[in-house]
C-alpha cells in the first residue's frame, strides 16, 4: 500500500487518473488539482479542472468530447445565447450548470472551495482525496497578440474559449498566486507521500499554476527522489489541449524533452512515448531516469498500464 499524490488539471489528468485508482487503493490516493482556470460566469464559481478532474474519477464524464458530462445537452446556453448574455460565449453544459450552481450555494453559505470540493467529489462517488490547489483566488492570465498586431491581456478562459485560442501567446502570468496559501492538506499529503506523480497535463496552465503556489513547489523539490512525470507532449504535439502555443511562450521546446526540461529540478523519473524513444539519451543527460512505454491513453485499461508504469517508477520498484 503506498500513498500517492497527483498533480493534476485538464483531459489528459482526467483519463491518467482513471487509470490510477485502479493501480492504488483510492483511499491513499490524493489529487491536488489546478484552479487557475476558475471563473466566474453568471455569478456563479467555475471551477473546470476541478470539475473534469471529479467527473472523470466519477464515471459520468464525455469520454469522446474530453470534458462535460456525458448524455450533457446545451439547452440553457442556448436561451442564454439569445439573450446575448454577458458570458454565454462559455459553454455549460445544463447538468454540468447543476454542479456550479451547488457549489456556488455552498461557498456563499460559508463553505471554502475545498470543502465545496469535497461534498460535490462524494455526491460523485469519488473516492480518492481532491483538493484544489488553494482556497484563494488565484486568476491564469495570458497576454498575447490577435492578427493586427494588437495586443491584450486576459483570462486564460476567455483566451482559450471565447478566442478559440488563436492569438499568439506572448506570456503566462497566474495574479493573486503571491498571496495565496496551499489548500489545507495539501502540504501534508505531498510531504507524506510515497509517491508523487505529475500527470500528463497541460505543464504551463494546468500545473505551472499549483506549483506557483507558495510553499508547492518546495514540498514537491523534497519529494524529487519519489517524483515521476509522464510527458503530455507525444510525437511533438499535445494529444489534447494548447500546450503547443503555450510552451514557447515560456521558453520551453515542445517536445517529450522540452516537458521534462520544465519539471527536471522536481523529480526523478520521466515517462515519455515509444515514439520519443530517440529523446531518452538527451533527457537522461539531465540526470533524469526515462522510461519508455505506450502513453495514449485509448481506454481505462489503457491507462491503468500507464498508471503502473509511472508509479513503479516513482516508487523505484
Amino acid at each position: 500500500m503506498a500513498k500517492v499524490v497527483a498533480l493534476a488539471g485538464g483531459i489528459g489528468a482526467g483519463k491518467f487518473l482513471r487509470g490510477l485508482e485502479r493501480a492504488v487503493d483510492p483511499d491513499d490516493l490524493t489529487v491536488v488539482v489546478n484552479t487557475g482556470d476558475d471563473i466566474t460566469v453568471y455569478g456563479l464559481h467555475v471551477s473546470p479542472d476541478v470539475d473534469s478532474v471529479t467527473y472523470w474519477l466519477g464515471g459520468v464524464m464525455d469520454r469522446e468530447r474530453g470534458w462535460g458530462r456525458s448524455g450533457e445537452t446545451f439547452r440553457a446556453t442556448e436561451e442564454l445565447r439569445g439573450f446575448d448574455a454577458e458570458g454565454s460565449w462559455f459553454g455549460l453544459g445544463d447538468l454540468d450548470l447543476a454542479t456550479h450552481l451547488f457549489r456556488t450555494q455552498l461557498m456563499r453559505g460559508g463553505a471554502t472551495l475545498t470543502e465545496a470540493t469535497a461534498v460535490v467529489a462524494k455526491r460523485f462517488g469519488v473516492g480518492a482525496t481532491l483538493l484544489p490547489m488553494t482556497d484563494d483566488r488565484v486568476e491564469t492570465r495570458i497576454a498575447a497578440v490577435d492578427d493586427r498586431g494588437v495586443g491584450y491581456e486576459e483570462h486564460f478562459q476567455e483566451y482559450w474559449v471565447a478566442r478559440g485560442g488563436r492569438d499568439t501567446v506572448k506570456q503566462i502570468s497566474f495574479a493573486g498566486v503571491d498571496d495565496a496559501r496551499p489548500a489545507p492538506g495539501v502540504i501534508e499529503a505531498i510531504a507524506a507521500a510515497d509517491a508523487v506523480v505529475f500527470c500528463p497535463s497541460n505543464p504551463i496552465v494546468s500545473v505551472a499554476p499549483i506549483l506557483a503556489v507558495p510553499g508547492i513547489r518546495e514540498a514537491v523539490s523534497a519529494r524529487r527522489g519519489v517524483a515521476a512525470g509522464v510527458s503530455p507532449i507525444v510525437g511533438g504535439a499535445p494529444g489534447r489541449g494548447m500546450a503547443d502555443k503555450l510552451m514557447p511562450a515560456v521558453g520551453a521546446e515542445v517536445t517529450a524533452a522540452g516537458a521534462a526540461a520544465f519539471y527536471e529540478e522536481l523529480l526523478s523519473t520521466w515517462v515519455i512515448d515509444e515514439v520519443d524513444r530517440p529523446l531518452a539519451p538527451r533527457i537522461e543527460a539531465t540526470g533524469l531516469r526515462v522510461v519508455v512505454t505506450d502513453t495514449i491513453m485509448a481506454d481505462d485499461a489503457k491507462a491503468e498500464a500507464l498508471a503502473r508504469v509511472a508509479l513503479e517508477s516513482a516508487l523505484g520498484t
